[in-house]
C-alpha cells in the first residue's frame, strides 16, 4: 500500500485516480483549490485541503501530514484554446504551479511523481499511430507546458532521487461505470458532453471541419475510457514502486473514431439525434490522432476495460441523465 497525495484529485480525472487508489487499498490524501474541481467528487472519508500548488507551504504540510510516498499530480489547465489566449497564465500554473509541487517533494523527501502529461506534446503527427518515439513539437502553450515539465522530471532525478512516469493521454472521456463520479466542467470543451447536450435540447454541437481525408471526412480520435487512464496511473504507480525506470507512456486505446461516428453513437445511446451543424476547421487540428500504447501495455502491464465507443458514450450518458445540473452535495458524500 502506498500513501499518496492527489493534487487535482477533485478534478475529472483527478477524481476517478481518487477512486481507483482507495479500491485498491491504497491511502489518499486530496489537494485541490476547487477552482475546476467538485469537493462532491471526492469520496467520503478522503481528506481534501482546499489550497493552489503554488502554495509550496501548503502541499509541504500536506505531504507531512499524510507521511506521502508519492504523488500524483492532475493539477493543471487543460484548454487548448485558451492556453493559445492566455499563454503566460498556463505557464504560470501548468509549469511554475507543478515546480512547486516538486519542489515541496524535494523538500519532504517524497520520491515517486507520477504526472497528467498528454499527447498535445506531439503537436501535429508527422504519422499514426503516434509512438513515443515521434519529435516532440507542440504547437499551444498547453503542449508546451505539459513538455516542459516532462523535459525537467530527468534533471530532477538526478539532482534528487525523483522517480517518475509521465502518461500522455488521448482523448479523456466516459464517467464511472456507477455513476456517482464523471464530467463536470463550467464551460465544456469535450466532444461526447457537448453532443450529449446537443441531443436533450442544447444548442447544436459544431463540427469543425467536414473536409478531411478521413472516410466520412471529419477528423478521427483516440477516445480513451477516464477509469482506464486511473488504472494507467495505478499501474505507473505499481512499476515505480517495483523499481521500474521512469519514463513517458502514451495512454490510449490505438482506435481512432471520427466526430460523425461519435454522434451517431450518441444518437444510439440517447435515442434522440443530435443536433450539429457544420464549421470551418479550426488552424491546428490534425486529421488523426491516435495512440500506439503498446509500451504501456508490456512495461506497465496496463489494459484498457472499456476500450469500445458505446461503452464510453453509455457511461458518459448515465451520468448526465442522471447529473443534469452538475454535482449536488447529496450525490456522493
Amino acid at each position: 500500500m502506498s500513501r499518496v497525495v492527489v493534487t487535482g484529485g477533485a478534478g475529472y480525472i483527478g477524481s476517478h485516480a481518487v477512486r481507483a487508489l482507495v479500491d485498491a487499498g491504497h491511502a489518499v490524501a486530496v489537494l485541490d483549490d476547487l477552482s475546476a474541481g467538485h469537493e462532491e467528487a471526492v469520496p467520503s472519508g478522503v481528506p481534501l485541503v482546499r489550497a493552489a500548488i503554488h502554495d509550496v507551504a501548503a502541499v509541504r504540510r500536506l505531504l507531512v501530514d499524510h507521511r506521502a510516498d508519492a504523488v500524483m499530480h492532475f493539477a493543471a489547465w487543460l484548454a487548448v484554446g485558451e492556453s493559445v489566449q492566455k499563454p503566460i497564465d498556463y505557464y504560470q500554473n501548468n509549469v511554475v504551479g507543478t515546480l512547486g509541487v516538486l519542489e515541496a517533494m524535494r523538500a519532504e523527501g517524497v520520491k515517486r511523481f507520477v504526472f497528467s502529461s498528454t499527447c498535445a506534446v506531439y503537436g501535429e503527427p508527422s504519422r499514426v499511430p503516434i509512438d513515443e518515439s515521434l519529435d516532440k513539437q507542440p504547437i499551444n502553450a498547453y503542449g508546451e507546458t505539459k513538455l516542459t515539465i516532462e523535459r525537467a522530471l530527468p534533471h530532477l532525478e538526478r539532482a534528487y532521487g525523483l522517480t517518475w512516469m509521465a502518461l500522455r493521454y488521448f482523448n479523456a472521456a466516459g464517467a464511472h461505470p456507477d455513476g456517482t463520479i464523471g464530467e463536470d466542467h463550467a464551460v465544456e470543451v469535450h466532444l461526447i458532453p457537448l453532443a450529449i447536450q446537443a441531443a436533450i435540447g442544447g444548442r447544436p454541437l459544431k463540427v469543425f471541419g467536414e473536409d478531411y481525408p478521413t472516410p466520412d471526412g471529419t477528423c478521427q480520435r483516440d477516445y480513451i475510457h477516464v477509469c482506464d487512464l486511473a488504472e494507467a496511473h495505478l499501474c505507473a504507480l505499481s512499476a515505480l514502486e517495483a523499481g521500474a525506470a521512469s519514463s513517458a507512456y502514451n495512454i490510449g486505446t490505438g482506435t481512432p473514431h471520427s466526430v460523425r461516428a461519435v454522434i451517431d453513437t450518441v444518437s444510439a445511446v440517447v435515442g434522440k439525434p443530435v443536433a450539429w451543424e457544420a464549421a470551418p476547421r479550426r488552424p491546428g487540428d490534425p486529421a488523426m490522432l491516435y495512440a500506439a500504447s503498446e509500451r504501456a501495455q508490456r512495461e506497465l502491464k496496463w489494459t484498457p476495460r472499456y476500450a469500445d465507443l458505446e461503452v464510453i458514450v453509455r457511461h458518459a450518458w448515465q451520468w448526465h441523465s442522471t447529473h443534469p445540473r452538475g454535482y449536488r452535495v447529496s450525490d456522493t458524500r
